[in-house]
């Protein structure tokens, strides 16, 4: 096998060992998304009914809800950067004989598999709950969390290369996280947000990436699933972009 094929292939393997042999950590993750869905969504499904929104409301925020997923179990792999440099095993990877791009690939691969497990998972709880999905979309749907949950793996370990510090870095994911999901549409329609609103929300990256799952499992969106899968790509153009730039001046 390639050599920089293995590299990439055991970071996977290293991250998806990390991940399974954490359980506290999958349970974590999904606990704050599960109420959400559990308690509001099914608690609010058949008293609230928000211009712009099309079907119940445990349907409409289940694609946000995913989206809230992919988003955290995604951008909080750049942890792992740091915690790799804070106990050696970083320095060891840098002087290996392979390229830091590989290892970026390998990473974000790993951050990804363990997010869209963690989505699907999420997914079928919906589902349990009563949500209606479009099954003949699940293939697309899939691949869409995947192209979401790379770009902010990416994002994540763009932002740990230049952070050296477990406790700033999640100040700091902090400050990007609750504000880019509460922008997204996940929870209310953004056609009829207030304008200030309206414009943050489209530059909101998660945006697109929750329309598009709503498209894709529910057939309901509020922008062409054209846009939303062109944008998705192209932030994840840009975001793997900075990721390998950042990575590779990390001194080793």
């Amino acid at each position: 096998m390639n050599r920089e094929l293995t590299a990439v292939y055991f970071m996977w393997k290293r991250e998806m060992t990390r991940f399974f042999r954490s359980r506290s950590r999958i349970l974590g993750s999904l606990g704050f998304p599960f109420f959400f869905l559990a308690v509001l969504g099914t608690g609010l499904n058949g008293a609230i009914s928000l211009p712009g929104m099309q079907g119940d409301y445990l349907g409409f925020i289940a694609p946000g809800v995913l989206g809230m997923v992919l988003l955290t179990g995604s951008i909080f792999s750049g942890i792992i950067v740091i915690m790799d440099r804070q106990f050696g095993f970083l320095k060891e990877t840098l002087i290996a004989p392979v390229s830091r791009l590989s290892i970026v690939v390998g990473k974000s691969l790993g951050g990804m598999t363990t997010a869209v497990i963690q989505g699907l998972i999420m997914l079928l709880i919906a589902m349990l709950l009563g949500v209606q999905v479009e099954w003949s979309n699940i293939l697309p749907a899939v691949l869409l969390m995947a192209a979401i949950s790379l770009s902010f793996v990416s994002l994540g370990i763009a932002i740990a290369s230049v952070i050296e510090d477990i406790h700033g870095f999640q100040l700091l994911m902090n400050f990007f996280v609750f504000p880019m999901f509460f922008l997204s549409g996940a929870l209310f329609p953004i056609n009829n947000a207030p304008p200030l609103v309206r414009f943050f929300s489209y530059i909101d990256p998660l945006t697109y990436g929750v329309d598009g799952l709503r498209f894709l499992l529910s057939g309901h969106s509020s922008l062409p699933i054209a846009a939303s899968v062109t944008v998705v790509l192209a932030f994840f153009a840009l975001a793997t972009f900075l990721a390998a730039y950042l990575f590779s001046k990390i001194e080793g």
